[in-house]
């Protein structure tokens, strides 16, 4: 990248002034607001001033100064109270823009590391909600990232298949038999049925008595596989479930390489806890085994409850331990649910810690904010109904599909559902990533599917407008070229262009799509208004094979930075 040259000249530079040698990757030289300041800018004379005790500005003009010529760059300046400006050539903003190419963005910073991340987390017999939708998005997306920095990545997802949900859908299930879809049946009406049985063993668990004793004894046969007609009503509805999540999975872009289920972890979980029990650990209160969180500056939770079986927290222990023994060498666990579930995880971790630090150690939990409407409150359908993820999905595709109708691109059935599946998969996550994870989002259907300004498909329509564009070129036998005419005048577009490596790299270190989102948008804004201002296409214009070129890394960076959102582009629109 040619911020490291820049970096070298910047530590040169720095040295001749007795300023030390920059040891901060990435974070001393930034891309000013305005670009009238120059390409990069940097504070570092203030902070370096400020440790010597001399007048910052002064220091800044002589480390300005010092800067050794260099064909990369064409002025370094000094603005108040002491940043350093810098300015490239036309050559350094050329050098910057030859590299881009299908790999553009990619880094090797992680190279060597093994990184999981367990992400969207539905559970077998109840809906895919507003919530796995989110979690997905997010976990896709930090993959991606930490793939394009180097790094080795195992996608897990984690699923309650036994538990007291199952144990109520199970109820439901056997209370409303009569209903059950035949096998010819879609998965989605399949699944459907599974829902509403979920809600009527829910409502009976609460309302009726006998049918909570009844749904408590199900939940223990359910964990012991002790009841042949139950056992078959629960490998039915599992395997129903599991099958219509891999067909959203499909749609969502993501592929999962180990697949972890409650009952397969539960065990180990036990083990845990008891053998806890032994070392003072957990404790027993009325009955249950608890985790006495007070002690440690967080709260108690039970890990088995009183009739001896697994809570939620004791699967969890034995599933984070589970991971590092199915994935061997992993350095970091990051686990993606809702932020409502931040004070939980402190305190399985701080629980796991006493028997496994070595886990505890290198797992870490991102709390993500929730889906609001445009009245602040929970996602709802627009006729008013509580709204599932999948449920979301399938009404943005709806309306993505009367939009890409009425694009007259006279695409055949099969083109137009992949745009229309492509463009609402876009303006959702575009959506949820844009904004940093720990924050609530307000989903605007309106503004979420536009195809002008802060969208997904803004994006994919730039991105096909770039293509048409390079097909337009090619048919007219006009070749892109790279190098920069004579009497060419710097673009805005070129001295943005080549930013890509630069936003993907501190995305990653920070966790945060956000950075490559508003990156996406501000390139792609550029091009636009640039193609309303310039003919692209012009056989008797000597720079139009340059301006194509400019075009085709557009297309790059679109394409790549897309990608590391799990956003996948369209050719036309």
């Amino acid at each position: 990248m040619i911020r490291e040259e820049i970096e070298a000249l910047l530590d040169e530079a720095l040295g001749k002034q007795g300023g030390g040698v920059l040891n901060t990757r990435g974070s001393v030289l930034e891309h000013p607001s305005s670009l009238s300041h120059g390409d990069y800018a940097t504070s570092v004379a203030l902070v370096i001033a400020r440790k010597k005790g001399v007048p910052a500005l002064e220091f800044a003009k002589l480390v300005a100064s010092s800067f050794q010529k260099n064909e990369l760059v064409e002025s370094v300046s000094v603005a108040d109270p002491g940043f350093i400006n810098i300015r490239l050539s036309k050559k350094g903003i050329g050098t910057a823009i030859s590299t881009i190419d299908d790999n553009f963005g990619k880094n090797e910073n992680r190279n060597g590391m093994r990184e999981m991340y367990e992400y969207t987390d539905p559970n077998p017999f109840k809906v895919f909600h507003i919530g796995h939708m989110m979690s997905n998005t997010i976990g896709e997306s930090l993959s991606r990232l930490a793939e394009q920095s180097g790094a080795k990545v195992v996608r897990a997802n984690y699923q309650g298949d036994v538990g007291l949900h199952v144990a109520k859908a199970i109820y439901g299930m056997k209370n409303t038999i009569d209903r059950m879809p035949g096998e010819l049946a879609t998965l989605s009406e399949k699944t459907r049925w599974l829902g509403d049985a979920y809600v009527v063993g829910a409502k009976h668990y609460e309302d009726d008595k006998s049918a909570k004793e009844e749904i408590d004894i199900l939940n223990k046969k359910i964990f012991e596989k002790s009841d042949e007609e139950i056992n078959k009503l629960y490998e039915k509805g599992r395997e129903w479930s599991l099958s219509h999540f891999e067909e959203i999975y499909k749609k969502l872009g993501t592929k999962f390489d180990h697949y972890f289920f409650e009952s397969d972890v539960a065990g180990r979980g036990i083990e845990i806890v008891k053998d806890g029990e032994s070392k003072g650990v957990f404790k027993e209160s009325d009955g249950a085994m608890v985790f006495e969180g007070e002690k440690h500056g967080l709260h108690t939770r039970v890990f088995l409850n009183g009739a001896g079986l697994p809570t939620y927290e004791t699967k969890d222990l034995g599933l984070n331990v589970s991971k590092f023994a199915t994935v061997e060498d992993l350095d970091v666990s990051v686990i993606i649910t809702a932020n409502e579930q931040n004070e939980y995880f402190k305190v399985m971790l701080k629980a796991l810690s006493f028997s496994h630090p070595e886990v505890s150690n290198k797992t870490r939990h991102m709390g993500h904010g929730m889906m609001l409407g445009t009245n602040g409150k929970k996602m709802s359908s627009r006729t008013g109904e509580v709204i599932t993820g999948e449920g979301l999905l399938l009404e943005m595709e709806e309306l993505a599909r009367i939009k890409v109708r009425l694009t007259n691109i006279n695409a055949d059935e099969e083109e137009e559902e992949m745009i229309a599946t492509r463009v609402a998969v876009a303006a959702i996550k575009y959506s949820v990533l844009k904004q940093q994870i720990g924050k609530n989002i307000v989903f605007d259907r309106e503004k979420a599917l536009s195809f002008e300004g802060d969208s997904g498909p803004y994006l994919l329509y730039t991105y096909a407008r770039a293509k048409s564009v390079l097909r337009k070129g090619e048919s007219e036998g006009i070749l892109t070229d790279s190098g920069m005419p004579k009497d060419w005048q710097l673009t805005e577009l070129e001295r943005k262009l080549y930013w890509l490596p630069e936003i993907i790299e501190r995305a990653t270190d920070e966790t945060s799509p956000n950075l490559v989102a508003t990156y996406l948008i501000d390139v792609a804004q550029t091009f636009n208004t640039y193609y309303s201002n310039t003919k692209l296409v012009d056989s008797e214009d000597h720079a139009s094979p340059y301006k194509l070129y400019l075009t085709k890394a557009l297309s790059h960076v679109l394409k790549n930075g897309l990608y590391a959102l799990g956003i996948e582009t369209v050719e036309r629109m």
